[in-house]
């Protein structure tokens, strides 16, 4: 363990109970990490007093791929998991839901998936045994196989998303892709939204806080990075919040993301969304992956139904 951290985790130890936090208002234009002036970052006082070097762990967190590198994982693996999907009213019924155990097989490059067991309730399929929800569908998109697929692998370097030659619902399991591995970045193609996703350039500096902190998370130690929206924001601002909240937790050793939370909302003219999303990851031997996911959302989009869905994915048995 470095000495960095060595100090930290007994200052942590000894002093929580007294530790007072230090916000920064450095001028960080002409550093690695890109920020500007009205970048504002709070540090615990145990970073401070032991010169930790914030600004490198925040230009490694902003470049992290370890989330994305997690599910990448999954195409290499074989496993199984639980699926429950509720798709609710108004008032918070459930109207249409499914339940099911699958496993997915991993052999000789290719994988498969069997469905062990599944029940559902209310019009979650139609009479040909598709989706009468688009929220199941894109799940479906990001966590069921079809059929047999080959030649994959697990390598994020020079893997980018990419809207250009999509349209309709694959345009739409594109977007939702970047979304959900890689939240706090600018999506194209996003009516009203697009660019006010990015929390990292210089706009959305004033508009949220930043805060990097150190907990335990699952028994293990985690630099914490939460992204919240400033407190004493104009109606004009708030128009430009997408993200409630992000909350990632980093392991202190590998930097590896341990779980990420992220809460987002807007309401445009033409759609509307407020959703919540929770990922905890684990490991198979080396590789990291997803262990839960959850989700709660409420959204529309003009000539859609509204939707309302809650998700869980639980995947276990890794080999």
């Amino acid at each position: 363990m470095k000495l960095v951290q060595l100090l930290i985790i007994i200052c942590c130890a000894v002093s929580s109970t007294f530790s007072q936090d230090t916000t920064l208002h450095h001028s960080l234009a002409d550093t690695t990490v890109g920020f500007s002036k009205t970048g504002r970052f709070t540090l615990p006082e145990v970073m401070v007093r032991t010169n930790f070097n914030y600004e490198k762990l925040l230009q490694q967190i902003k470049e992290d791929t370890t989330f994305y590198k997690a599910f990448r994982n999954l195409r290499v693996l074989g496993y199984s998991a639980y699926n429950d999907i509720q798709m609710k009213d108004k008032t918070g019924n459930t109207i249409a839901s499914l339940y099911s155990k699958i496993t997915q097989n991993y052999v000789n490059g290719c994988r498969t998936m069997d469905v062990l067991e599944e029940k559902t309730t209310g019009d979650f399929y139609n009479k040909k045994h598709q989706y009468n929800y688009l929220t199941p569908e894109l799940y479906a998109a990001l966590f069921f196989t079809k059929g047999t697929v080959c030649g994959e692998n697990n390598i994020v370097k020079g893997h980018e998303f990419s809207t250009s030659a999509k349209s309709g619902i694959d345009k739409h399991k594109e977007q939702l892709k970047m979304l959900f591995f890689n939240p706090g970045k600018k999506i194209a193609g996003i009516p009203f939204i697009g660019n006010k996703l990015d929390l990292y350039d210089e706009k959305a500096h004033k508009l949220y806080d930043y805060r990097l902190d150190i907990q335990e998370y699952h028994h293990q130690l985690c630099y914490v990075f939460t992204i919240t929206p400033k407190e004493d924001l104009t109606a004009s601002q708030r128009d430009d919040v997408v993200v409630d909240e992000m909350v990632t937790w980093f392991n202190t050793n590998t930097l590896e993301v341990q779980g990420r939370r992220y809460i987002l909302s807007y309401k445009a003219g033409v759609y509307d969304f407020d959703v919540s999303m929770e990922v905890e990851m684990t490991h198979y031997k080396n590789l990291l992956v997803p262990a839960i996911l959850r989700y709660k959302g409420n959204w529309d989009v003009i000539f859609k139904k509204r939707e309302r869905a809650v998700f869980t994915a639980t995947l276990f048995d890794f080999k």
